[in-house]
């Protein structure tokens, strides 16, 4: 409890600020919340499939989810990936966090090792502790970028993972497709070296939510030993369902073996299987997303308003999150001079980032455009210091 998350602590001020102060006062950037609605398929498929009567709807299913809702997944994926996948290879999960916990339990040994990439999502490091690993962190290079060198020396004998987040939460960096190919050559070069299979797991639920024309490399194509977990919370506004999947390359190594291991570990960590209902949504909204439009206007509003203030930062790739450094090292004390304008942010140093500060843009462009006059003001104030 004392190391929990500083996502849910400023989340939490935030509800005292805006008891006190009246909601439309605070200026909340604390949670990766999406406010942009729902596709208005969701929500028509809602009452469509409410109306349906299907005998046994709401019973139990196979762990893995029902088959042809993963036979819909790995039809998209196989045609994004260009990597032929079937429903087997798909596993219907509680989320990306539900699926990363489903994962580690799979995969991991006591004492074995996750290479996780600094700046990272804060509850990386409890998710592999739940299952006996042992988290190793890399730094990337000054733009965010995957650092080669550095992640080839922090594998040994121990490492089962490499955990990459693209677009990167917090930083809403894109690692590049050169990067993931050297990457997976890397892996295979250490595979070889040990004698063992080192997995490329991907975390990947912001894949939807990128600007400027940048386009996510997919890893299924250039490492066999890798597999993605996503969720759909970003991707179509959806956070408090709880729904996403693990699929699996189909070149992993006694695959077969690791779908089993996935379906149990799905029904002994308790979650049994995800959402029934949400599931027969999510087969019939393969390729359909929110309107990312919306997050990258609110993007440039932010950064327009936040340079003139005098801040430094590498405009996101994607996500909807902005990372900037902090004028003193001292980001916690940033992060609280801010407070006291009732602007709510998160230290960096919660994110393996320390001297940032992370922004979550998914908010009404009024929260962004009447924060600014704050910002400006704590910035001037420790500007003059």
């Amino acid at each position: 409890m004392s190391k929990s998350s500083w996502i849910r602590r400023m989340f939490e001020d935030g509800i005292k600020l805006k008891d006190e102060y009246g909601a439309e006062n605070v200026f909340d950037f604390s949670l990766g919340n999406p406010n942009v609605a729902p596709p208005d398929r969701f929500r028509e498929l809602l009452v469509e499939i409410a109306e349906e009567n299907v005998p046994g709807a709401h019973k139990y299913m196979q762990n893995v989810g029902y088959v042809q809702t993963r036979a819909a997944v790995a039809g998209h994926l196989s045609d994004k990936h260009s990597v032929a996948l079937s429903p087997e290879h798909v596993i219907m999960t509680c989320g990306a966090g539900g699926g990363l916990n489903v994962v580690f339990k799979t995969l991991l040994d006591p004492g074995e090792e996750v290479i996780i990439l600094k700046p990272f999502f804060a509850e990386y490091t409890f998710y592999v502790d739940n299952h006996g690993g042992v988290p190793v962190f890399v730094e990337t290079n000054e733009d965010f970028s995957l650092n080669l060198d550095a992640i080839e020396m922090a594998v040994t004998e121990k490492t089962k993972v490499i955990l990459i987040n693209s677009p990167n939460n917090p930083t809403g960096k894109v690692y590049d497709k050169e990067s993931i190919k050297g990457l997976s050559l890397l892996i295979e070069e250490k595979e070889r070296e040990y004698d063992k299979d080192i997995y490329l797991v991907s975390d990947e639920p912001y894949s939807a939510i990128v600007y400027d024309g940048i386009k996510v490399p997919g890893i299924f194509g250039a490492c066999k030993s890798s597999i993605i977990v996503t969720s759909y919370s970003k991707s179509l506004s959806i956070p408090g369902e709880r729904i996403g999947y693990i699929a699996l390359n189909p070149g992993i190594s006694d695959v077969d073996k690791l779908i089993e291991g996935i379906a149990l570990c799905n029904r002994i960590l308790g979650f049994v299987n995800a959402p029934a209902f949400i599931q027969r949504i999510i087969e019939r909204m393969q390729g359909i997303y929110v309107d990312v439009e919306h997050y990258r206007r609110k993007r440039d509003l932010l950064c327009d308003g936040l340079w003139k203030t005098g801040f430094e930062f590498k405009k996101p790739d994607g996500a909807f999150y902005l990372f900037p450094r902090t004028p003193i090292d001292d980001d916690v004390e940033f992060v609280r001079a801010l407070q006291e304008k009732n602007i709510l942010v998160v230290p960096g140093s919660g994110f393996g980032g320390p001297g940032h500060i992370r922004i979550s843009y998914c908010v009404d462009d009024s929260t962004i455009i009447n924060s600014m006059d704050g910002f400006e003001a704590v910035m001037k104030k420790y500007k003059k210091n």
